[in-house]
């Protein structure tokens, strides 16, 4: 990872990553909104980014990441879900902690404490959430899709992203439902109806509204 980017590059570029994953380019209003700072700000950002060849920007139209950029925005969401993973599996914060807590260090880190922490953790696969922990060198991270897209007889492991509200992460708990637990689809009701699924030997139901917006990574069809 380059270590001349800053914190607020690294961010702009994982949430254009993010932005950008189902259309070509990501409006700057869209990513102050995600960023939680001024339009001006982002405008700034992107010019940076733009005069760094990271990212191509044209105004009014968006903000597009160029293959330099990319590989960029994979290797500061790398960075983030293998410090979450340290967070969680040596220090013992929850899974929904640790995406809070790694934000705050994680762009000081060399890179090659980042490589001895993900050697020392066994090469994880997935972040405390259920995310994949994508390759060194990769330059995309796998989709994955929401609990709401399976049908009946469908088996899959669930993610859980740690922006939802602790309020539903806490219903999700008494269901059960939490990272790297797996369920099957017993009953999907038509007309964006409720999900039957069985969780730990049990029957639960997920209304439509809650179940796309946890996601999942499929390990049998129907």
């Amino acid at each position: 990872m380059d270590a001349s980017i800053t914190k607020s590059e690294r961010e702009t570029l994982k949430a254009i990553y993010r932005l950008t994953r189902d259309r070509h380019e990501a409006q700057t209003g869209a990513l102050a909104d995600a960023l939680g700072v001024a339009p001006g700000t982002i405008t700034m950002t992107v010019k940076r980014l733009a005069e760094r060849g990271l990212v191509d920007h044209r105004p009014y139209h968006g903000v597009e990441l160029t293959a330099p950029g990319r590989s960029a925005a994979v290797a500061a969401i790398r960075r983030h879900r293998i410090v979450e993973r340290f967070l969680a599996d040596m220090l013992g914060y929850a899974w929904n902690e640790a995406d809070r807590l790694a934000g705050s260090f994680e762009h000081d880190l060399p890179q090659e404490v980042e490589d001895r922490i993900f050697v020392a953790l066994h090469r994880p696969a997935t972040c405390p959430h259920g995310f994949p922990i994508p390759a060194l060198e990769a330059v995309d991270i796998p989709e994955m899709p929401p609990l709401y897209a399976l049908e009946p007889g469908d088996v899959a492991t669930v993610a859980v992203p740690g922006s939802i509200d602790p309020e539903l992460i806490a219903f999700l708990e008494t269901l059960g439902l939490r990272p790297g637990v797996t369920v099957e689809i017993r009953e999907k009701h038509p007309f964006e109806g409720p999900l039957v699924l069985r969780v730990d030997g049990q029957d639960r139901t997920l209304g439509h509204s809650v179940a796309t917006q946890v996601y999942v990574t499929v390990k049998a069809r129907s």
